[in-house]
Formats: structure tokens, sequence, C-alpha cells
């Protein structure tokens, strides 16, 4: 059995910010992530033709202090999205989509540069591979001793002085044991906290040219009426690469991937010309069927329901097992911004 100072569940970006900031005071940590790959809610796709395509977490905007002071310590630059051109709202499927533009002296939002991905590849680097295990999902934490032990599906086990969980609390309570078990009122907090990306569809169009920029179109486009619910350009920093990316419906889960694809395609079509059905390939994201980041709640639980709620402040388990996360932040849940918080103010108390 292998002794720890500290573990991390989950190497999304506030358990790899949370081991970054504990390294830097010294504090040996173990990152153990259930999925094959690192970033969590972080998942950015290269297509083709090298255009980098986020399937999570994308935008920041200036009033997001806590992640552009990260990206401005870890030298990753970023840039501004991309919203000139005529942009479009569709209220009603059988009436033509208004036309409007953005203003630039609108509050921008950014993207970081090669995709968000580098900025969990960054951290990564920072803490060292040997730091993070993949594939090893947690089944048990228990206590004894004065110590915690933590076993994964593989048999692992591990004894550490402390454990803080970065996943949603929602799939926490629900996928690990705990002996013994955590009060009757964490778990009903836990089991009515929104999990952040949870009920999103997150597509992607990948091509060889803008032409909507070249037709003057933003690539921004709002619908009340058809799959694709907001759209914006995708293209790279460099605009070597070109894409248009956004969110589907959510009701049209229950489709197929053929399906939702068909309508999408129809849908870009209608709205900008025929040259969106020659596309290189199409991408998308159901979070919902992510066992590893999502788990079907019990009971009706609304968009951002107990984000951010005071009672994830307090340790369990006697003061050694910490709940963090993006849903814990008291300042932007959710966001990347968020989950930067959690991680700060949770490393403040070691």
């Amino acid at each position: 059995m292998k002794k720890e100072k500290v573990i991390l569940i989950g190497a999304g970006l506030c358990g790899l910010y949370t081991a970054f900031l504990l390294q830097k005071k010294g504090i040996e940590v173990l990152v153990l992530e259930a999925n094959t790959r690192i970033g969590g809610r972080i998942k950015t796709l290269t297509g083709t033709t090298g255009v980098t395509m986020e399937m999570g977490a994308t935008w920041f905007g200036n009033q997001h202090r806590h992640i552009l002071e990260v990206l401005y310590t870890l030298e990753l630059p970023y840039f501004r999205q991309h919203t000139q051109g005529v942009s479009l709202f569709e209220t009603m499927s059988f009436v033509p989509p208004q036309k409007f533009e953005i203003a630039d002296s609108e509050e921008p939002s950014f993207r970081i540069v090669g995709g968000t991905a580098t900025l969990i590849e960054k951290l990564a680097s920072e803490i060292g591979m040997q730091n993070i295990k993949t594939g090893s999902k947690i089944t048990t934490i228990k206590e004894e001793n004065n110590q915690l032990i933590v076993m994964d599906t593989a048999g692992n086990s591990y004894s550490t002085d402390k454990v803080i969980s970065t996943i949603p609390p929602n799939l926490l309570v629900n996928s690990v044991v705990f002996e013994p078990n955590l009060p009757e009122t964490f778990l009903q907090l836990a089991k009515k906290t929104h999990t952040w990306m949870g009920e999103s569809i997150k597509f992607a169009v990948e091509y060889k040219t803008p032409f909507w920029k070249q037709k003057n179109y933003s690539g921004t486009l709002f619908s009340q009426a058809s799959i694709i619910q907001e759209m914006y350009d995708h293209s790279t920093a460099d605009n070597s690469g070109f894409a248009l990316k956004g969110f589907l419906n959510g009701g049209t889960s229950v489709l197929s991937r053929e399906e939702r694809k068909e309508k999408v395609i129809a849908q870009l079509a209608t709205f900008f010309g025929p040259e969106a059905t020659d596309y290189v390939a199409y991408y998308e994201n159901v979070w919902r069927e992510e066992p590893l980041t999502f788990q079907p709640y019990e009971q009706l639980v609304l968009a951002h329901q107990n984000n951010g709620h005071s009672s994830y402040k307090n340790p369990l388990q006697k003061g050694k097992l910490y709940v963090s996360g993006a849903e814990t932040a008291t300042q932007n849940p959710g966001y990347m911004d968020g989950a930067i918080f959690a991680a700060k103010t949770l490393a403040s108390q070691f």
C-alpha cells in the first residue's frame, strides 16, 4: 500500500490546479483520474485540417480574473472571439432569422490559443505525469487509523492524510462508497447540486474555408426553433483552421448522432447557403452520456442549483476529506474561473 500525502480525485482543471498549488507549498500529491484522458470537462478535438474544436469549456471574459491570472502565470496566450459580420437570431422556424451585428464595444469573450486543452497540458507538465494516474476510478474511501484508505476499480489502494475530490458532487456521492457514511444532510445537498455541462450537447463542423466570413456572416447564431440553439465561429487564432461550433437543443439527446448531424447541416445550409454541406467532418459530445462526468439526478435539479453552497467549505471525515470542484466555487461556479477559484480557496487551507 502506497503512502501519499494528499490524493486528489479528478484531473480536470480544478484538480490539476489544486495539485499545482499544493506542490508549490511542498506538499506531495497524487491525482487519480477515472478516465483514460485528463482534462475533465475541458475536451479539445483537433480536426484533420488542424483546427481545434472545444467539446467542453471554451470561453472566458475580462471579469474572470482568476483564469486570466493563471494564463499570465503559465504564459499561455489567448485571443478574442470573432464576432464581426452579420449574426442571426431565429425565433420561429417559418420566419426568416433576424439579422444583427455585435458592436466592437461589447464586452469580449476570449479563447486560449491552441485550444483550452493547452492549459491542461501545461498544468500536467508542471505537476509531472508521474503524479497523475489515469484509468483509476475510485470505488471506496474509508477511514482507518487516522488515515483515509482510497481504493480503485483496478484493486489499487492508497493510504493518505487527506483526500480532495474535485469531481461533480452528485457524481461523487453516487459512485464512491464511504466508510463511515457521509452525513445525510451532505448527501442530500450533493444529490441536489447541478452538474455543470451535464445537459449540454456540444457540436462542431469542420470546414476547409470560412465561407461564412466570406459572405460577411460572423458565424454567430441563436435559435429558439431549430436544433442549433447557439453557435459561433471557431476558427483558429491564426486563421489557418476553420469550424463552426456551439450547442444543440438538449432534448435532441434522444436522437441518433446521424439524425442530429443531418439536422445541423440542413440548418446551416438554410442560413448560410449550400457551401455548408461541403464540410470536412462533424463532431459532437453528448455530456449526459459521459458516466465519468454526469450522474442522472434522483429528482428535478435546476440549472446552477446549490452551486457554491456554503456547506462545501466544511471538510468531512474528521477534517480529512474535502469536496471541491467548479460546482463548489462561490465565484463563477461551473466556469473555468470558478474551477480556478475553488482550487485557490482550498489550497489556501493547507
